[in-house]
C-alpha cells in the first residue's frame, strides 16, 4: 500500500510539474497580457477624448445657433421699422 501511495504521490508531482507553464511561457503571456491592458487603455483615452469633442461640437453649434437667430431677431425688427 505504501508504494501505490508513493508511486501516485510521485506521479502526482511529475504531472502537476509537467501542467505548468515555463519560464518562457510566462513572460510571453505577461507580454500578452500588458499589451491587452496598454490597447483596453488607449481604447479608454479615445473614447474620452471622442466625448469632450462631441461636447465642444454641441456648444459651438449651439453657439452658432443662437447667434444666428440673434441676427435674425434684428433684422426683423430692422424690418419692421
Amino acid at each position: 500500500m505504501k508504494k501505490l501511495l508513493l508511486s501516485l504521490a510521485f506521479a502526482g508531482m511529475f504531472v502537476f510539474v509537467a501542467c505548468t507553464p515555463s519560464v518562457d511561457e510566462q513572460a510571453e503571456q505577461a507580454k500578452l497580457d500588458s499589451l491587452r491592458q496598454d490597447s483596453i487603455m488607449q481604447v479608454q483615452v479615445d473614447s474620452l477624448a471622442a466625448i469632450e469633442k462631441a461636447k465642444t461640437d454641441s456648444i459651438n453649434a449651439a453657439a452658432d445657433q443662437l447667434k444666428a437667430d440673434s441676427i435674425a431677431v434684428e433684422e426683423a425688427k430692422a424690418v419692421k421699422k
